[in-house]
């Protein structure tokens, strides 16, 4: 009786904590060099604007080709990521990262060559298309190397594996540090070097580290081909509502990025000190970094949801600010508020999304939430390019607070997909194929 007793009970959930995550065998083989990989991704947008705004003196045509920059990227990066899963990350990484760093190299000499609009354009399609998704494919990893708790979600961690989370929030600080280190260092190159200077450092970082990420092989998911099944193949991971709800949120983020970038730059130029931009961009990133460090390391008590509208309501209310900021410290402060109202939303919607899909799809549906950031950053671009050229740097710092207002409408009156209880619910499709009940608690919102 003692022994059955015993047997029944359920053994004592593993500590959480960012000590105990990095302690998971063959973490760092991959978080190393995923962590140069992903570099290029905090870069490409402010070179290609610092290196245009040189060559043609507009903000305008400079915010036009990084938005399409990013719009390729938002539209080619969840097929990238549906390509990892079925047949491998190292087969999409490495003809991946060989494509961009020769786009954005000729990106860069058609730029200093003075070539027309429509050649910078056509070159920029390739150049955001190719950029290697590291940050989605370093998630999947955590997932495939955390096994998602016990299967079926029947053993001590029945709502997946509790490092999950963790390791969520730690993503979120290291895809801050990159916008820490990525803008900083790109605007001292292009200024104190050369203005290609950034956009020739990110080619290079892409390069190399994607070819080493690609190389960690041991720690890939395994590809997961898709089944003959012919409603299979046409399954994608936006026909799960809470997906198509987080992802227009991520818009909302991406215009802070995006909106940031150009304001700050148009502002740093106002203020006559353009080698500030990268560091007021900093503070921003550091804010983010910051918070998603405690989201990691703090036991919370409030459900998913409520965390999601709050930090949304909270960075809509700091947006509402920044254009009547007129130096560079205070905006600096608000910046760095920004940022820390920031990682509780990308974190939180990250660990919402890994629940809410299939392991065979994870990593599609990762790209789909970057893209959204892509996409948002990249209309922010445009917006407040044309903004910062028509009316000024203040009037810049505009677009990001519509973002986010819309963002928080659609988080408010589609709350009811993002409820706390469908983190648990769909853990069994993370080990068997989706069933048609499983899509009818989902489109339902429970």
């Amino acid at each position: 009786m003692a022994s059955a007793v015993s047997s029944d009970t359920p053994p004592p959930a593993p500590r959480v904590g960012y000590r105990q995550l990095l302690r998971t065998p063959g973490a760092l083989t991959f978080l190393l060099p995923g962590f140069a990989a992903r570099q290029p991704f905090a870069m490409l947008t402010i070179g290609i604007v610092l290196l245009l705004r040189h060559t043609t003196g507009s903000y305008g045509v400079a915010g036009a080709v990084a938005a399409v920059t990013g719009v390729s990227m938002a539209l080619f990066a969840p097929q990238s990521g549906k390509l990892a899963d079925r047949h491998g990350q190292r087969a999409v990484l490495v003809p991946g990262v060989l494509l961009h760093a020769a786009a954005a190299t000729l990106l860069t000499a058609l730029a200093l060559a003075d070539a027309p609009l429509w050649s910078l354009i056509a070159t920029a399609v390739p150049t955001g298309a190719s950029v290697p998704q590291i940050g989605p494919m370093v998630r999947a990893r955590w997932a495939a190397v955390l096994g998602d708790g016990a299967p079926g979600g029947s053993g001590p961690c029945p709502g997946g594996h509790p490092l999950l989370a963790t390791a969520a929030a730690f993503e979120s600080v290291t895809d801050e540090l990159t916008f820490v280190i990525g803008p900083v260092l790109a605007t001292a190159l292009s200024t104190a070097v050369h203005p290609a200077s950034g956009l020739i450092a990110e080619a290079a970082l892409t390069l190399v580290g994607g070819l080493l990420f690609a190389a960690r092989r041991r720690t890939a998911p395994p590809p997961r081909p898709v089944r003959a099944d012919a409603r299979d193949r046409r399954t994608t991971v936006l026909s799960v509502p809470g997906v198509r709800v987080l992802a227009v949120a991520f818009l909302g983020v991406g215009s802070v990025f995006g909106g940031m970038q150009v304001a700050l730059t148009a502002f740093t130029q106002e203020q006559g000190q353009p080698g500030l931009n990268g560091v007021l961009y900093g503070v921003f990133a550091a804010g983010n970094m910051l918070a998603g460090a405690a989201c990691g390391a703090i036991a919370w008590r409030t459900s998913p949801r409520r965390r999601l509208l709050t930090a949304y309501a909270a960075l809509t209310l700091i947006c509402s600010t920044l254009w009547a900021v007129s130096a560079p410290l205070p905006l600096g402060g608000l910046g760095l508020l920004a940022g820390l109202c920031v990682a509780p939303a990308l974190i939180t919607g990250y660990t919402l999304v890994d629940a809410l899909v299939p392991a065979a799809s994870r990593t599609e549906a990762f790209t789909w939430l970057t893209g959204s950031v892509a996409l948002g950053q990249a209309a922010a671009v445009t917006a407040g390019g044309q903004v910062a050229d028509g009316f000024g740097a203040s009037a810049a710092f505009t677009v990001p607070l519509v973002g986010t207002a819309l963002a928080l409408l659609t988080v408010v009156s589609l709350r009811a997909h993002i409820a706390p209880r469908t983190i648990t619910a769909p853990v069994a499709m993370r080990h068997e194929p989706h069933r048609a009940e499983d899509g009818r608690a989902l489109s339902s919102g429970r």
